[in-house]
């Protein structure tokens, strides 16, 4: 991983005419036999996005926003062409601190459009030029502009692996690093076995602990066990699916662009701390702008895969030495716990509780966001 080619978004016309046929001429199922998203993401929701995607969505305009960060692709064995694509926004500030920052499914590059900006060029956001990072954030293999992978192997020990290496290609022998659901993982991943380079990390998902409850269960540990439970029953359906089948279900999720929609939208609606309506926090075209991170490369099936991967395959990832700081968003999935996790992480310097935001804190929250990795890291530049 050593050659760097700067990447720009440009989508070809006749990708977005198909998108728009493809959208047009959907056959759909008969409508939910209930009157809220228990069985599902509603008709009328994703009909009434669907003709707005086709309609009325300027993908154009998106596109301009998104090129307003610099971008690279880097040629990675085991990756499909282009190899890992990322964004690099360098600080004006010259002692800005490197920042490695991981997104997850059913999320992308998408989700740090608000933050990058405020974190890389504090003083044109309220902050203190001290606070001033270089921002690297890297598409998972497989989602967004990334190539997709070849052969098995790719789960977050290999994926971490290669972020790391990432880092030290663009010459940052010394960073910090932080990501949420997936890009939670895969940060652990990397405060495990980077340890002579990345000085602290930074999660909002525990991913992989396990409840330790003695007694009656304190307030924190309830609120976790209950999102446990909810998402146990009601909510793992997809996660099942991808980690045993990924390639069934990729074959509508790619043909299809209200399946895909349909898709990832229950999931911002189940998981954003959002009052039962995604669009209470993010924009349409902010839904969309993820989503078609998903369609334009035909990821369905290679980010499904993720879970295949990682679930029970491989070993389980080192325990983190190095710093660490937690941040607990109240809608999330499943809120860290502290003595859950102190096992896996053995030097947590940072605990903070926000009073909103939810699986997407960098999407749904971003100054919270903003003010948390600052906060979390302040003390290791």
């Amino acid at each position: 991983m050593s050659q760097i080619t700067p990447f720009t978004i440009d989508v070809p016309d006749g990708l977005l005419d198909d998108l728009r046929a493809r959208l047009r001429n959907t056959r759909w199922p008969e409508r939910e036999v209930v009157d809220d998203w228990s069985q599902g993401t509603p008709l009328g929701y994703v009909q009434d996005v669907c003709e707005y995607w086709a309609d009325g969505y300027d993908w154009r305009a998106r596109e301009a926003l998104l090129n307003r960060f610099d971008q690279y692709t880097t040629p990675v064995d085991g990756l499909t062409d282009p190899g890992l694509h990322f964004v690099h926004a360098r600080s004006p500030h010259p002692e800005a601190m490197p920042l490695l920052i991981t997104h997850g499914w059913p999320g992308s590059i998408v989700e740090f459009h608000k933050v990058i900006e405020p974190l890389t060029d504090p003083t044109k956001h309220g902050g203190d030029p001290s606070d001033a990072f270089h921002v690297v954030a890297p598409s998972l293999p497989g989602f967004g502009f990334s190539g997709k992978p070849t052969a098995t192997g790719w789960g977050v020990q290999k994926i971490g692996t290669a972020f790391a290496g990432l880092m030290a290609t663009l010459g940052y022998a010394r960073y910090v690093a932080q990501g949420g659901d997936w890009g939670s993982a895969v940060t652990t991943v990397i405060g495990g076995i980077d340890v002579d380079h990345c000085a602290a990390v930074h999660v909002t998902l525990a991913m992989g602990a396990r409840p330790k409850v003695d007694g009656e269960p304190t307030p924190e540990e309830q609120r976790a066990l209950d999102g446990l439970a909810y998402y146990d029953q009601w909510d793992s359906g997809y996660s099942k699916q991808q980690s045993t089948r990924p390639q069934s279900i990729g074959y509508g999720l790619v043909d299809s662009p209200a399946a895909q929609a349909a898709w990832i939208l229950e999931k911002f609606w189940a998981w954003m701390d959002c009052d039962g309506d995604p669009e209470n926090v993010l924009t349409r075209d902010e839904l969309l702008d993820n989503i078609m991170l998903y369609w334009i490369n035909g990821n369905g099936a290679s980010s499904a895969r993720i879970y295949w991967e990682s679930f029970r395959r491989g070993p389980r990832p080192a325990p983190v030495t190095i710093p660490s700081g937690f941040t607990v968003y109240p809608e999330e999935i499943v809120p860290p716990v502290r003595h859950w996790v102190d096992g896996a992480f053995t030097d947590i310097r940072y605990w903070n509780e926000q009073p909103r935001g939810g699986h997407f804190a960098a999407f749904e929250v971003p100054e919270l966001y903003v003010d948390d990795v600052r906060s979390c890291f302040r003390q290791f530049r």
